[in-house]
């Protein structure tokens, strides 16, 4: 019973951190353009960078990814599932933040921070397949979806079946989250890298 109660408590305490509106909060507190009235209308870093605000995007792609972090870390001290419960819930909160009527962002720098808190070494290969994919094909969005695909792979190659099947999940909701990206991938309209939209 109370590895359930446990397990409940990292779910909760997970999603509240990932609901956290970085992106949101600080454009907010500086004073720029409501990010939902602009390009993706999400909340993520992405976005934040349309605001003209490099400072402000790399804030918030840093701020994303250690709240997934915090929250597979706390739930890790709760009980053996509680990493994966938390970082999943911080994932979900991320995306589906219900202070804003469930319209969040595309998930991919919490995705990261979660792999921080439950594999590091998964993460540190997740950035080196994300900063490679993007910079030979000068898609942002095609970097992303290669490392959060490659992710459940490692973690299974290197015997952690939960942590593997947590992350599939992750990366299959990172994988609809861009399916307007994937739809312009496949037709050649995709903005690359350093291109005006």
């Amino acid at each position: 019973m109370n590895s359930i109660i446990y397990d409940i408590v990292a779910l909760a305490i997970g999603y509240l951190l990932g609901s956290i509106p970085f992106g949101l909060l600080l454009t907010r507190v500086a004073g720029t353009t409501d990010l939902r009235a602009i390009g993706s209308g999400n909340i993520g870093a992405t976005n934040v960078l349309r605001t003209g605000r490099k400072d402000l995007a790399a804030a918030t792609l840093l701020l994303d990814a250690l709240k997934g972090t915090a929250a597979a870390l706390v739930g890790a001290s709760l009980s053996p599932e509680g990493g994966m419960i938390a970082g999943l819930a911080a994932f979900i909160g991320h995306i589906a933040p219900v202070w804003l009527q469930f319209k969040g962002g595309k998930g991919v720098a919490t995705f990261l921070g979660v792999l921080f808190g439950l594999n590091w070494p998964t993460a540190l290969i997740f950035c080196a397949v994300w900063l490679s994919a993007a910079a030979l094909s000068r898609y942002s969005s095609l970097g992303a979806l290669t490392a959060s695909a490659t992710a459940p792979v490692v973690l299974l190659m290197l015997g952690h079946g939960g942590e593997a099947f947590t992350v599939a999940i992750m990366a299959a909701m990172v994988f609809y989250r861009h399916r307007d990206n994937i739809a312009r991938l496949r037709a050649g309209t995709e903005t690359r890298i350093g291109q005006k939209a």
